[in-house]
């Protein structure tokens, strides 16, 4: 106390070490850049969770924290995975741009997803991925994994024909990666950062609520259509 900020400790916390400069500045970057998510799904289920229990305070975040899944609070956990999986090829010979390509095409034939890649907000580049990428270019931490995220665009593009928006989970996992940090604790970084804007999110609805009024405006917004009656015959 007095001594590490909270980041700093954070740090020591996931990892049992203080953090170097490098780290500790990249962990507040990537803290700030996904703290806040506007009026997503998870944020809502918080604020209706308050709504109905004003009390339950803790009752709020674990509701908005339930609902923060690969689609909201983002894939930065696999994106790592797939990127220690295209290093370890790397490692074993290959070339990153080949590596990269080989892994696209696999996944675009599977008809999945590629982890990292489209927005449905941030087109055609998503700012925050844009910005951790220029800082680490600026601090001289891009290494093989932001190499390879870099590869992964160009690889996407070719394999979907036509660019997708690298959106912010990739880089999130490429500079931890960079940074010493290891694939499973990456996950931990959005969770911390969302639970932080959650609680911001709570602190508007209780003096300005919309619980409620969400509620009642997504009753007016969706129409009941009676199914027909089954044979059961």
């Amino acid at each position: 106390m007095g001594r590490l900020s909270f980041t700093e400790y954070f740090h020591l916390l996931l990892t049992g070490r203080e953090p170097t400069d490098d780290q500790r500045f990249f962990l507040d970057l990537l803290l700030i850049a996904i703290a806040e998510h506007g009026m997503m799904p998870s944020n809502v289920a918080a604020r209706m969770t308050l709504a109905a229990d004003p009390g339950s305070l803790q009752g709020a975040v674990a509701a908005g924290i339930l609902g923060c899944g690969p689609v909201i609070l983002g894939t930065s956990e696999e994106c790592a995975r797939l990127l220690e999986q295209a290093q370890g090829e790397v490692a074993a010979g290959g070339v990153a741009e080949q590596v990269a390509q080989g892994i696209a095409r696999t996944v675009h034939a599977s008809g999945r997803r590629m982890p990292g890649f489209g927005h449905p907000i941030h087109r055609p580049i998503d700012p925050r991925a844009e910005r951790i990428l220029e800082l680490a270019d600026a601090r001289g931490v891009s290494g093989s994994h932001l190499l390879l995220a870099r590869s992964f665009r160009e690889a996407v593009a070719k394999a979907w024909g036509k660019p997708l928006t690298m959106n912010v989970a990739m880089p999130i996992a490429a500079v931890m990666l960079d940074l010493g940090f290891s694939a499973a604790t990456v996950k931990a970084v959005p969770i911390l950062a969302r639970t932080a804007g959650l609680l911001a999110h709570l602190a508007e609805e209780r003096k300005h609520p919309a619980g409620f009024f969400m509620a009642a405006n997504a009753e007016q917004a969706v129409d009941y259509e009676r199914q027909p009656e089954e044979d059961v015959r």
